[in-house]
């Protein structure tokens, strides 16, 4: 059920579903309260059953702001004003209806279910459960005050229990959920790393192959078409030309720029600021290892590239005082339009969704700093399954250049 979503993304979601659905099974059992009560109003006119009615609104009213807010002040006003309204709720029936006079009555467990799902796991499933206890002792205490104070008999809620227990079930589903993506969700960012890397192999075999039956038809038609004997000087200059391009690199290239484009790529590689922040995190211990299409790098402007790599530079830093591994991954590839960096670690990782604001090293350093040259970063992280962080960034000139690199970042 997560898998096809970055973790942190997964768990929010999933989260978000389940206090959902906690909220609208809350508004269905107040709503089947108050259809109760005004039944029992029609038909028994003499009873006085409106101020159990009113004290469920505040009750919808406190619901629809926690559905809004998702925050802790909502949740406790909740329960707080939930208990009290409860309480009353509970008095109300026991002084009034003859057949309501144990705490485990039905019309008295619709109103503490509500309590009960006030949990929202889209905080966390652990805290969600820890508020959807509380809710459950809430209503047990509200009812059990109500009790001594009418004379009515204390018995266990079957029934509150049961949708506090099926709210503990979901919960725990949810987080060995999370637990398995969590596991699964490095290998999918190693599959996605993979796919790519293998649309520049079958595009390089597609080049090498076309190239070497370009130059062997030809080779074939200049030696049929020549005399027996040695062959002439200019056939056999140009068969070398052909052979030593073979062998060499520069027809990698070849498609889409000159060969001096894609030197001075390369060299333009050797000379960015992402090649330095490689080279510094090298320098202080971490291993990191650059594969793709670096010499990408040299079609960037140069502001672009100066903010690339300092970006990537932070991002480096993140990996070395905060990862707990002393390895990371640099993976550089280019499209028509767009420069993307991805770096990924497979440590600690964290929850993204509880970095704070003034949090500089992404916010500023890395998110913001992007953002100037319209760039953008997706960030893939959940506490125990590693960090991908993808940077992205336009290029001035739309060109394609697809280059194999050694794993040290070197044209092959």
């Amino acid at each position: 059920m997560l898998l096809g979503l970055p973790a942190h993304l997964a768990s929010a979601a999933v989260g978000d579903s389940v206090s959902r659905a906690c909220h609208a099974i809350a508004a269905t059992v107040l709503a089947a309260a108050a259809a109760l009560l005004l039944a029992k109003q029609a038909t028994t006119p003499d009873l006085l059953l409106w101020p159990a009615l009113v004290s469920l609104v505040p009750l919808v009213v406190l619901l629809l702001v926690v559905e809004r807010t998702r925050s802790t002040t909502a949740h406790l006003a909740y329960l707080i004003v939930g208990t009290a309204a409860l309480y009353w709720y509970a008095v109300t029936l026991f002084s009034q209806v003859a057949a309501v006079q144990a705490s485990d009555a039905f019309s008295l467990s619709l109103p503490k279910i509500a309590l009960v799902m006030v949990g929202s796991t889209a905080v966390g499933p652990r805290r969600g459960l820890l508020w959807s206890a509380a809710g459950y002792a809430a209503g047990e205490l509200a009812t059990q005050l109500a009790t001594w104070h009418t004379g009515a008999s204390l018995r266990l809620d079957v029934t509150a229990l049961s949708a506090f227990v099926l709210v503990a079930v979901v919960t725990a589903h949810a987080e060995t959920s999370r637990g398995r993506a969590r596991r699964a969700q490095p290998r999918l960012h190693r599959a996605a790393l993979e796919q790519q890397v293998q649309g520049i192999r079958v595009d390089i075999e597609q080049q090498a192959a076309a190239l070497v039956h370009d130059t062997i038809l030809g080779h074939l038609a200049a030696v049929a078409s020549t005399r027996p004997g040695a062959l002439p000087s200019e056939t056999a200059r140009a068969i070398v030309a052909d052979l030593e391009v073979l062998v060499g690199r520069d027809w990698l290239s070849a498609d889409s720029a000159p060969p001096e484009v894609a030197v001075a790529a390369a060299d333009a590689w050797e000379h960015s600021r992402v090649h330095a922040a490689v080279q510094q995190s090298r320098s202080g211990g971490l291993e990191v290892s650059v594969t793709g299409d670096v010499s990408a790098v040299g079609r960037l402007d140069p502001v672009t590239a100066d903010a690339l790599g300092l970006a990537v530079a932070q991002c480096l830093v993140n990996v070395s005082r905060h990862s707990g591994v002393g390895r990371a991954e640099l993976v550089v590839f280019g499209d028509g339009t767009d420069l993307t960096v991805m770096v990924i670690d497979d440590g600690v990782g964290f929850d993204t969704a509880a970095v704070a604001p003034d949090r500089l090293g992404l916010t500023n350093s890395v998110e913001g700093r992007l953002a100037r040259v319209h760039g953008h970063v997706q960030i893939w992280s959940s506490p125990g399954s590693g960090t991908s962080i993808v940077l992205r960034v336009p290029f001035s000139v739309a060109t394609s250049t697809v280059v194999v690199t050694t794993d040290d970042g070197v044209p092959a």
